[in-house]
């Protein structure tokens, strides 16, 4: 796939690009060979994207490797769960980490509960915050 081309968020190869993308930065963060974590997003309003799964992806570093799979279960959990709206994902998607209306966007979306997070995102490790910039520029 053209590293330029846009995709339609939230469709099942937004999110295969989302886990490669994330995958990758993993990989290329020299990551602990022991460190074991878990990610989940998923959209609360999400569609059905395969027979028990809905718009989300769950994301896993066992033994220092990453992995990922396209679609979160309704209830599915992890070490990191995060749960937003797609209007809300939408939103965050498609600004930039250092436009300061990323911010606000993020923290309105947290306070009104349209995005809650359980757990500790920065176990996943620094490579997190250096995916979203990426996947802005190839959302659509």
């Amino acid at each position: 796939m053209n590293p330029g081309t846009k995709l339609l968020h939230g469709t099942a190869s937004w999110f295969e690009m989302v886990g490669k993308a994330m995958a990758e930065a993993a990989s290329n963060a020299a990551l602990p060979s022991d460190l074991q974590v878990s990610f989940v997003e998923r959209y609360t309003d999400g569609v059905e994207l395969s027979k028990g799964f809905v718009q989300g992806l769950r994301f896993e570093i066992t033994n220092g490797a990453p992995s990922f799979r396209v679609g979160a279960g309704w209830h599915e959990q992890a070490d990191v769960t995060v749960e937003i709206t797609s209007a809300g994902a939408r939103k965050l998607n498609v600004l930039r980490s250092a436009d300061p209306a990323y911010l606000k966007a993020r923290d309105e979306l947290l306070r009104s509960g349209e995005m809650r997070v359980v757990g500790d995102p920065s176990r996943m490790g620094a490579w997190l915050d250096t995916v979203h910039d990426p996947i802005v520029d190839r959302t659509s």
